[in-house]
């Protein structure tokens, strides 16, 4: 059973992250006939971070299955070891195995922990309709130019803790993609701007809006002046952890 938009059954990437774990690791192995037995496993996810919104939600709930399970199946398996089986699952997975602040490479399975000293507040403009990553993709074979940027201004800014530096270097390629087909995306970005964004941009293959904003009071400030323009809005902080296990 899904809810709307989630992909039910093989077809989910929380699902595939924990038949990938079993098959690796024997779960359930009989010494007998070397034939795996599926353990009795329920995942329940609740999403908070809606389908398609250009945040990563489908890998973060890989990440929290594998975590899950490899604790709960006594694979122990350290972190390392699961992100390179987070590999095998997805650009996004690793790093949302980690978590943290990461630089990342590649298609984005390759990724290497940065120093980031201080504490970052985001005002997150959450679209219920989503848009398709592969939609982006073509519009950007379109339209879209490779910039030139290279990550040294965040990262400095990072390494320094500078939230108007790492304001001004935020930027994203495929932003262009999804103004062209979602325009009123390029509105709301210049909305959070002109209501004192450090800066702002479109989140992965969007439609989910960032802004960075100066302070805890300014990102619930800012929020109160966006109300209204999102179908959701939420005010979140980095960096944050990887996926953690409490005990119910």
């Amino acid at each position: 059973e899904a809810g709307p938009g989630v992909p039910p059954g093989g077809d989910n990437l929380a699902v595939r992250a924990a038949r990938h774990l079993m098959g690796l690791v024997g779960v359930g192995t009989s010494q007998r006939d070397g034939e795996a037995q599926v353990p009795v496993t329920r995942l329940h996810l609740t999403k908070n971070i809606p389908v398609a919104a250009g945040m990563a939600g489908g890998s973060a709930d890989a990440a929290a299955a594998l975590i899950a399970l490899n604790r709960l199946w006594g694979t122990g398996l350290d972190r390392d070891e699961l992100r390179e089986i987070a590999a095998e699952l997805g650009a996004d997975v690793p790093f949302c195995v980690t978590g943290g602040t990461a630089l990342a490479t590649g298609t984005g399975t390759a990724t290497a922990q940065v120093l980031c000293r201080g504490t970052y507040y985001w005002v997150v403009g959450i679209s219920d309709e989503p848009l398709s990553t592969p939609a982006v993709y073509r519009a950007y074979d379109e339209v879209g130019e490779p910039s030139e940027r290279e990550p040294d201004a965040v990262l400095q800014a990072l390494r320094t803790g500078d939230a108007e530096a790492l304001g001004a270097a935020l930027h994203n390629d495929l932003e262009v993609a999804a103004f062209s087909l979602r325009p009123e995306l390029r509105d709301a970005r210049d909305m959070f701007l002109d209501n004192g964004a450090l800066g702002s941009l479109v989140s992965g293959s969007g439609p989910t809006v960032v802004a960075l904003a100066e302070s805890a009071q300014h990102a619930t400030e800012l929020a109160r002046r966006m109300d209204g323009v999102f179908d959701r809005i939420e005010v979140a902080m980095s960096p944050a952890g990887g996926p953690d296990i409490e005990s119910q």
